[in-house]
């Protein structure tokens, strides 16, 4: 369990403190906006109403004692970036903040975040690859060139076993499991038969999962 301050509780800012907590963390939420830090505090170890580009409120909040920090602050960039640096000034462990384009990324990583997220470029590139292909079922982008898909077994790999399909030195992609009426199965061997009901958890360059599955 971590102790995490959330400041901004805007719809990408509400859902990750949601989501803390579900994971059983500590989570104290901020936001200048009374209304929704009423209706965060059912969900959160606490909430609080306040400015997090005043110096005075922001040291209040006991910085250090925070494992993470988000700055998930939408519409006001200038606010994000004072926040972002005020918060590592004053020995904030991790900042992570939000951005909505590469030059805010630059600036944030500047002025003291550890780490950028684009919550919106994200999820539009998800979307992207999840509804162009018909046989991916799931998404997940590790870097600017690698990731992990969830696809249906190739109609010619049915019925073969992974050292026959040879998937790593013929499609340079490595099978991580296979899932089969929800269940997930980490154990993956030469031996493992390809069933036609069964999906796969596939990890490689995007470009490679790309040609090897049609995407």
């Amino acid at each position: 369990m971590k102790s995490v301050l959330l400041i901004g509780l805007g719809r990408f800012g509400t859902n990750v403190a949601i989501k803390l907590s579900e994971l059983d963390h500590e989570v104290m939420a901020v936001d200048c906006n009374e209304e929704r830090v009423d209706n965060i505090l059912p969900f959160v170890t606490n909430a609080q109403i306040g400015d997090s580009t005043n110096e005075d409120f922001l040291e209040s909040l006991g910085i250090e004692n925070y494992d993470v920090c988000f700055v998930a602050i939408a519409h006001s960039f200038q606010s994000s970036l004072e926040t972002t640096s005020l918060l590592k000034e004053m020995g904030a462990k991790l900042v992570v903040s939000r951005a909505e384009s590469d030059i805010q990324r630059k600036f944030l990583l500047r002025n003291g975040a550890d780490a950028v997220v684009f919550p919106e470029a994200q999820m539009a590139r998800w979307a992207a690859m999840r509804y162009s292909a018909d046989h991916i079922l799931d998404y997940i982008e590790i870097d600017e060139g690698h990731s992990i898909v969830e696809v249906s077994i190739p109609r010619t790999w049915v019925g073969k076993t992974l050292a026959e399909v040879n998937v790593r030195r013929t499609h340079g992609v490595n099978i991580l499991a296979l899932k089969h009426r929800g269940q997930m199965d980490m154990n993956v061997h030469a031996d493992t038969v390809f069933a036609e009901d069964c999906t796969l958890l596939v990890l490689g360059e995007t470009h490679a999962l790309q040609r090897t599955f049609n995407l």
